[in-house]
C-alpha cells in the first residue's frame, strides 16, 4: 500500500466517507471568539422586594419601639395585618415617629423606601393608625415609560419589551447595556427597580 494517505480514523477520512468535503475551521481564535459574541446580551429590569427582609426590618422597629422610654405608654406597635403593616400609637405624631423608625430599618436592610407606599395617620377610637403596602412589579403604565425613555434616550440598536410586570432589555453591545442602566437609573422613577438575569 502507498503511504501519503489520511491516517485512518481522521477527521479528513470521516468527511470523505460521508460523502462530505473536508473543510478545516481556518479562522483565527479571535475570529471565532467575535462571531460567537454577535448574539444579543440581556437584562431583565424588575421592582421586587426580599419580603424577609422587609420582615426582618419590621422586626427590628418592633423591639426598638418596646425599649426606647420615649415610647412607653403610648400603645405604639407595628406588625402585619394581612398583606398590610399596620401602624398604631395614640398619637399622630407618635404614629409617624414609628413610620420613621421602620422606614430606617428598610434602608439599613438595602430596601428601598420606594417600594414602601405608606398612607397618613387615621384616627381610631382612642387611637391612631397607619397602613403601609409593600409594592412589587412595574405597572403597564410605569413599564410604557421606562420602555419609551430606553427607545428616545438609550443608545441605537438596544430593544425593550415589556413583559408582564417587568422588562426585557437587549443588545449587541455590553456597553449599550450599561449605558441604558445608567440611564434608567439617572431618571429616578418612584418605582424602585432591580437589573437582574444578565445573558
Amino acid at each position: 500500500m502507498g503511504g501519503g494517505g489520511s491516517p485512518l480514523g481522521s477527521p479528513r477520512d470521516d468527511h470523505r466517507r460521508a460523502g462530505l468535503g473536508w473543510r478545516p475551521d481556518t479562522r483565527s481564535p479571535e475570529s471565532r471568539t467575535r462571531s460567537q459574541t454577535m448574539a444579543d446580551s440581556s437584562f431583565d429590569i424588575v421592582s421586587k422586594v426580599d419580603r424577609q427582609e422587609v420582615d426582618n426590618a419590621l422586626n427590628q422597629a418592633a423591639k426598638e419601639i418596646s425599649q426606647r422610654y420615649d415610647f412607653k405608654g403610648v400603645g405604639a406597635s407595628i406588625d402585619w395585618s394581612g398583606e398590610r403593616i399596620e401602624i398604631r400609637a395614640n398619637a399622630e405624631e407618635r404614629t409617624k415617629a414609628v413610620l420613621d423608625i421602620f422606614q430606617s430599618k428598610l434602608i439599613k436592610r438595602g430596601i428601598s423606601l420606594k417600594a414602601l407606599d405608606a398612607g397618613e395617620p387615621q384616627a381610631s377610637g382612642k387611637e391612631y393608625k397607619l397602613f403601609c403596602t409593600v409594592k412589587e412589579g412595574i405597572s403597564t403604565d410605569d413599564a410604557k415609560k421606562v420602555a419609551k425613555l430606553i427607545r428616545d434616550e438609550g443608545p441605537k440598536g438596544v430593544k425593550a419589551q415589556v413583559q408582564g410586570d417587568e422588562l426585557r432589555v437587549s443588545s449587541k453591545s455590553r456597553d449599550s447595556l450599561q449605558e441604558v442602566q445608567r440611564l434608567v437609573r439617572e431618571k429616578d422613577f418612584d418605582f424602585a427597580v432591580q437589573f437582574v438575569n444578565y445573558r
